[in-house]
């Protein structure tokens, strides 16, 4: 039996502490409860939205009229080389896990916030690596049809940031399988620490943001070479990254109410003083406006901006 509550506050489950009510909104603790909450939604004519880790997601100030189906369930298995997780998982728990009982070759994922089907939606990435790297199955629910399938990785039609799952909003990931390889469980923990460590380093922790807002663009090949020449670096695929344009575009500390571009990483946009979502999308646009006219580039979002 489904406890559908009305009007729950959302921003609390959320990185960036931002957002309204959800009209409706309910824990789905196993696939059944998601099933049936979709027909729920369905029946009562109101759409509905998924929710997991809540850390890349940008939540209206009036809220989100539908139901928020927000998955709870953390059932894994790891058998053999292969650890399934449902997709409420946390991607770094999941990693420590594996690297506990001696499996690893996703270690450089440590730290990216989130749980195991956002990172799976996203094509979640850091440091030369992706999810897409160990992914070997993928267990989704069609919201029309209710048809329930796995995707091998060529299906899931991963690229930078994107997959399948993104770009056909109505298979709902329940849970992913990866294949990962025996490694010394104290190195990999060692790996583990290191990049944590990196990525601290290189983003910002303990903020109210949600994550790096924008995608790392490919940029024109002058655009390309003047960011190599200062940094001593190649544009991995012709991207370069996002904040090194907000920074040469003069935003670095740009503001819009309580949202702010970070002094430190500009491309985490930080709810500083009780930032309203009306102020993050003001500051995103006019960064957006002052990247494309400086460098002829257009800045696209990483995180997901609800109602956009």
């Amino acid at each position: 039996m489904l406890d559908i509550r009305e009007n729950v506050p959302l921003a609390e489950m959320t990185t960036f502490k931002i957002g309204g009510l959800a009209r409706y909104f309910v824990d789905a603790k196993n696939d059944a409860a998601i099933k049936e909450a979709i027909q729920w939604a369905k029946s009562k004519g109101v759409p509905f939205l998924m929710h997991a880790g809540g850390s890349n997601v940008l939540v209206p100030d009036d809220g989100i009229d539908a139901l928020v189906i927000k998955v709870t369930c953390r059932e894994r298995t790891l058998g053999g080389p292969r650890l399934t997780a449902n997709a409420g998982c946390t991607l770094l728990e999941m990693i420590c896990m594996a690297s506990d009982a001696g499996l690893g070759g996703w270690e450089k994922l440590a730290g990216i916030p989130g749980s195991i089907g956002g990172a799976i939606r996203g094509n979640a990435g850091a440091f030369g690596s992706e999810i897409k790297d160990v992914i070997e199955n993928v267990n989704a629910l069609n919201s029309e049809t209710y048809e329930v399938r796995d995707f091998k990785n060529a299906e899931c039609d991963f690229s930078y940031r994107q997959s399948f799952f993104k770009k056909h909003p109505e298979w709902i990931i329940l849970r992913g399988t990866v294949r990962l390889t025996p490694v010394n469980t104290y190195e990999s923990r060692q790996l583990i620490k290191e990049t944590i460590t990196e990525r601290e380093k290189r983003h910002l922790q303990n903020v109210q943001a949600a994550g790096s807002y924008f995608m790392n663009p490919v940029a024109p090949d002058w655009v390309q070479q003047m960011f190599e020449k200062e940094k001593g670096m190649k544009a991995r695929n012709g991207r370069v990254p996002a904040g090194w344009l907000i920074e040469k575009a003069g935003l670095k500390g740009a503001r819009e109410g309580g949202a702010v571009a970070s002094e430190q990483h500009p491309n985490y946009i930080v709810n500083e003083n009780d930032a309203s979502s009306n102020d993050v999308i003001r500051l995103a646009l006019r960064i957006k406006k002052a990247v494309k006219d400086l460098f002829e580039v257009e800045l696209e979002e990483e995180a997901v901006v609800i109602g956009k």
